[in-house]
């Protein structure tokens, strides 16, 4: 088929909500990025005569495309260095998507997108489209050749997973700027006391490197291993310098739409650790190491404006 204006156009205003779609099902943005290139070739190759509801159709495409990406992912996984977590998406990045109510914000959240990892490719599709875009189940059901029956049972299967994790807490980005900066503080304070009063008492921390860069390969666990983890973490040494190529600097924003550190050398971003808050405390965090799931962070932080950082570090 070859392309009008119009068509072109119409995909383009689908674009957004396309990667936002795809972003949560593959937990990256580089593979939701190629996911809708493949449908734009698709679209483009179809014989639009014969697509009656166009948006439905690249919904459909689009959405089977990224359930065989995460089979083949979940073969992937298994030989990954260390802890697998998803690419981290700074604030006011378009594929957070849809920010509106609680739910929408969910699940984009760094902790509901490692709890979907664990999911069916089929429990995963159905939540995200019923979840984050509000799709009724006959709409899911097409888009995955399902009953509307099945997808509503796979829809509570999976919402029960998710809410088997720990009830997060709602806050704005000033609670978050304060809770990072205190954090921060008790992480240089070169004492544990103060960093495990943060702390859940089953607080956890992980940390992907994907082999480039050292990180453990198990999570530590327990609020005085990662006060210990974290106190270690921040405390300087050349070492370290060398590692990162530099002293970095620490800044305090949201990922995901939690609060998070950004660690950058040089404009280039090299960490982003986010934290899962709860009303008893720092409950995870989950920090992103891994060179080739922070290109894009560095993009948008080249263009955003972030202040001053809170740490000049190591």
């Amino acid at each position: 088929m070859a392309l009008t204006m119009n068509d072109v156009d119409r995909f383009e205003a689908s674009r957004p909500r396309l990667e936002a779609i795809a972003y949560r099902l593959l937990g990256s943005a580089s593979e939701a990025e190629d996911a809708v290139q493949e449908t734009f070739l698709r679209w483009q190759a179809a014989d639009g005569d014969h697509i009656e509801v166009p948006e439905a159709w690249l919904t459909k495409v689009l959405t089977n495309l990224c359930l065989n990406q995460l089979t083949s992912a979940r073969a992937r996984r298994e030989t990954y260095v260390g802890q697998w977590l998803p690419e981290p998406l700074l604030a006011g990045d378009p594929m957070l998507g849809p920010a509106d109510t609680a739910e929408q914000r969910e699940s984009v959240s760094y902790a509901v997108l490692a709890v979907l990892e664990r999911l069916s490719p089929n429990e995963r599709a159905v939540y995200v489209l019923r979840e984050a875009f509000d799709y009724p189940h006959r709409e899911v059901a097409e888009i995955l050749d399902i009953s509307e029956a099945a997808s509503q049972q796979i829809f509570h299967r999976a919402k029960k997973h998710v809410a088997q994790g720990k009830a997060r807490t709602e806050i704005d980005e000033a609670a978050a700027q304060r809770i990072v900066e205190e954090f921060l503080a008790a992480a240089t304070s070169g004492r544990t006391e103060p960093l495990v009063r943060l702390l859940t008492q089953d607080a956890i921390a992980i940390g992907d490197g994907g082999g480039k860069i050292p990180a453990r390969s198990k999570a530590f666990e327990g609020a005085l291993a990662v006060a210990k983890f974290m106190r270690g973490l921040f405390k300087p040494s050349e070492a370290k310098r060398a590692l990162v190529g530099g002293s970095p600097d620490i800044y305090a924003t949201t990922a995901n739409g939690a609060p998070a550190l950004v660690v950058v050398v040089d404009g280039r971003v090299i960490g982003v650790m986010c934290l899962e808050i709860t009303d008893e405390g720092i409950a995870a965090f989950r920090n992103q190491v891994n060179p080739d799931k922070l290109e894009r962070a560095t993009e948008r932080w080249a263009a955003s404006d972030h202040g001053e950082p809170l740490l000049h570090a190591f």
